[in-house]
């Protein structure tokens, strides 16, 4: 128990609260490098999720000269992977040669690298101190090609453990601030400079307080508040994007948040009470809110018993019956949120001393907070994790991110990236109008690339996919599932038949990568499985005028199809501009209902390739369309969408996408065939399309009812301009799937309100499917 004894916390108290961690992770990103400080026996580990990664570590003395043999190692000095990816030119190449410029690499460095093939994970041990820099390098892929420069894992194993992590300063550091656990400390901001509050141990809370330094000055007290923050952002807590901002007392911003690792924080709660510790039987415990207290004595702001905190770190939820339960917080060590004052703080943060429950892990640590100019800039990100146990990974810009965030502000994070939900000038039904009615064009990068080669390539394929993958010609497409052994979908996509044993899968969920390479291990497959995303960022480019603008731009040679001749459902390889222009992937694909094309570029020519699509566009009227018009579109063309009409526990036939699994005419073996087959196709649910009398709306997971009880629920819904009516996709029970049949949609409890509608057949809109063939 921590307790309080005149006021002081003695570092004894603490002796049995360390977290030493003797192994740190890392995370080497595709074409960049990052450098590590190794001490005599420590172990480096390196590995290559997809096994085929090529390494190349530069190992530099304590004089930073080149000194390969003081990492145990046996492998040979022959990089040659950095050299290429220079070669090239592009922006990788200029971020590349910019980092190692800094840390002081020449060419005559990069000549004593050693080289890793990447088809193992290896262990050497450092036999002195040294710097590593340590590089996931390569040339750029073509949009024909199959070979994307991949991640490496890092893992160093210390000799003496380290107390903490603290990540790399995001750049010079103003002011270094470390608060002791069971502390708390103030510093002063102005408007414009940047806050990083680290968690150095993991499963730490900070308790933060700011207070608008003007108004203290004249004896006023303006705090920042939880309440008018979540009354304004509409939100729990604030995130990276349009609704970033802790509002104070007056309703005006004091703080943006920028960067978040975690993503789980409280503003509920107060800060912790000496009430809180007397009430659980632990008297005299010391809290943050006396530490606050103590630490503001000195601005003359007035002592509280609670003080109303953000309290970051700290996770908490609110159940359905109401109850706030709390767990051990979700950070990790080195985990921070990067926020940037909007006036002149004074601000104080605590390292909460709570070992009572496990709002700390039952173990206390430091926080560190790092001060930057405002000077500086960050870009917003949030951060998520595709496997648990990973590290997190920021949100990422695509190669259309400039001339968008030109025309909009609106931009939100989907999978991973920051994508347009609607543009300024045009409006979610205007962007909606123009892809029914002209041409429209939508960044869609954020789907998932992943090339499937090797001699293994359509036998693994046909054993993870629904479709028959035999039947697909070259430059032919076949939209597909994958399901799990229970017939539940794990994803939806498109399969692009590239060559005879060469494939581009295309999906939304970046596990479905991770997930594949595991089953090709698991049975034996001689095939490569590698993540393409950052390699190929495409725009759809949909609408009846769609073909007529694209057949402006693109060339291909004579061994192609024209646009003219393009057939659904195939692809081409061309140019944009000529024989010497853009190189460009052109798929007839789309997920509006309308005839449509996606083109598909290397980021580097992401800006050129808006440009040429947008400036030809003008004639046709065109517009550029978010995220929220897309949604309308989809949901009239009876497309489905991810953890809406499907999840694990959705088979394709009761998902709507039945065609996708052909029981009879495929014979070969797929993952969850045997599943689907035993169940009685009677039984099954069906998705339907719901249209509503009136013009209230539905929403996705609203109940449906005939009568008093439910029957199904409502997956996605939208008002359809069109049709002048609210329409959704329902899931619901065979006997009430029947065209013409009434059923209502529950609001509220369900019960107390109900929105009446009629079961149509899907898609509402062109039924036939004329327009996306023509």
């Amino acid at each position: 128990m921590l307790e309080n004894k005149k006021g002081d916390m003695t570092e004894a108290c603490y002796l049995n609260l360390q977290r030493p961690v003797d192994r740190q992770h890392f995370r080497v990103e595709a074409q960049d490098a990052q450098r590590f400080e190794l001490r005599s026996g420590d172990l480096l580990e390196l590995s290559s999720s997809d096994q085929e990664q090529v390494c190349e570590i530069l190992v530099l003395n304590k004089q930073g000269h080149p000194a390969p043999q003081l990492l145990n190692s046996g492998y040979p000095v022959e990089a040659v992977e950095i050299a290429k990816q220079l070669e090239c030119g592009g922006q990788s190449a200029l971020r590349l040669q910019e980092k190692l410029n800094k840390w002081g690499v020449t060419p005559s460095h990069l000549r004593n690298a050693l080289r890793i093939n990447g088809t193992e994970p290896c262990v050497m041990e450092a036999l002195a101190d040294m710097t590593v820099v340590v590089s996931a390098a390569g040339p750029d892929m073509g949009v024909e090609e199959h070979t994307p420069v991949t991640e490496i894992d890092v893992t160093i194993k210390h000799t003496i453990p380290v107390q903490g992590y603290l990540p790399e300063p995001l750049a010079e550091i103003q002011t270094d601030i470390r608060i002791p656990r069971a502390t708390a400390r103030t510093y002063e901001v102005k408007a414009g400079e940047w806050i990083q509050i680290i968690d150095v141990a993991g499963k730490q809370c900070s308790d933060f307080l700011a207070f608008d330094k003007a108004a203290l000055n004249k004896g006023e007290e303006v705090a920042l508040d939880a309440v008018a923050t979540r009354t304004v952002m509409g939100l729990s807590n604030p995130q990276p994007g349009l609704f970033s901002r802790f509002l104070g007392a007056d309703m005006q911003s004091m703080v943006e948040v920028v960067q978040d690792t975690v993503g789980r924080h409280d503003s509920f709660l107060m800060a912790c009470t000496p009430k809180y510790y007397e009430d659980s039987g632990y008297f005299g415990h010391i809290s943050c809110s006396d530490n606050f207290n103590r630490a503001l004595a000195p601005f003359k702001v007035t002592p509280r018993p609670a003080w109303p905190a953000i309290n970051f770190f700290f996770n908490t939820a609110i159940e359905p019956c109401g109850t706030v339960s709390m767990d051990e917080p979700w950070s990790r060590a080195g985990d921070y949120v990067l926020l940037r004052a909007t006036r002149d703080l004074i601000c104080a943060s605590s390292a909460c001393p709570d070992d009572i429950d496990p709002a700390n892990g039952w173990n206390p640590t430091d926080i560190h907070v790092r001060i930057y100019s405002a000077e500086n800039e960050f870009p917003r990100a949030i951060a998520h994790r595709i496997t648990p146990e990973e590290l997190p990974r920021m949100t990422k810009t695509t190669g259309f991110h400039n001339p968008i965030s030109e025309l909009t502000k609106k931009l939100i994070e989907y999978r991973g990236y920051w994508v347009a939900s609607e543009y300024e000038g045009w409006g979610a039904k205007a962007e909606y109008l123009a892809c029914r009615e002209r041409v429209a064009m939508i960044d869609l990068s954020p789907l998932r690339k992943f090339e499937i080669t090797g001699p293994d390539s359509e036998a693994f394929l046909q054993y993870v996919l629904t479709r028959n993958v035999r039947r697909l010609a070259i430059g032919e497409i076949a939209y597909s599932a994958i399901c799990f052994e229970t017939g539940g979908m794990i994803d939806d996509g498109t399969i692009f038949r590239m060559d005879e044993q060469a494939f581009r899968w295309v999906c939304g969920d970046p596990y479905t990568g991770i997930w594949m390479r595991n089953v090709a291990r698991e049975k034996g497959y001689k095939v490569s499985v590698r993540n393409s995303t950052d390699q190929l960022h495409n725009l759809a480019v949909q609408g009846p005028e769609s073909r007529n603008l694209l057949k402006e731009l693109i060339w291909t040679p004579e061994c192609q199809p024209s646009m003219d001749t393009l057939a659904w459902f195939h692809f081409l390889i061309g140019r944009i501009g000529g024989p010497d222009g853009i190189p460009v992937m052109v798929s007839r694909t789309g997920y509006t209902g309308e005839l449509g094309f996606e083109v598909w570029c290397h980021p580097d020519q992401g800006e050129e390739t808006w440009k040429s699509i947008w400036d030809a566009g003008q004639k046709y009227e065109i517009a550029p369309m978010g995220f929220d018009a897309l949604d309308m579109l989809r949901i009239e063309a009876g497309l489905i969408f991810a953890d809406h009409e499907f999840c694990p526990e959705t088979n394709p036939f009761e998902a709507g996408i039945g065609f996708t699994v052909p029981l009879k005419s495929k014979e070969d073996h797929f993952i969850g065939r045997d599943a689907i087959a035993r169940q009685a196709p009677e039984s099954r649910k069906k998705l339907v399309g719901l249209i509503l009398e009136e013009g209230e709306a539905a929403a996705h997971g609203d109940p449906v009812y005939q009568g008093r009880f439910p029957v199904g629920i409502v997956t996605s819904a939208t008002p359809s301009p069109l049709m002048g009516k609210q329409i959704a996709l329902c899931r619901v029970a065979p006997e009430f799937a029947e065209k013409g049949i009434s059923l209502e949609v529950g609001k509220l409890d369900g019960q107390q309100k109900r929105l009446k509608g009629e079961v149509t057949s899907l898609p509402f809109y062109d039924p036939e499917r004329t327009r996306v063939r023509s």
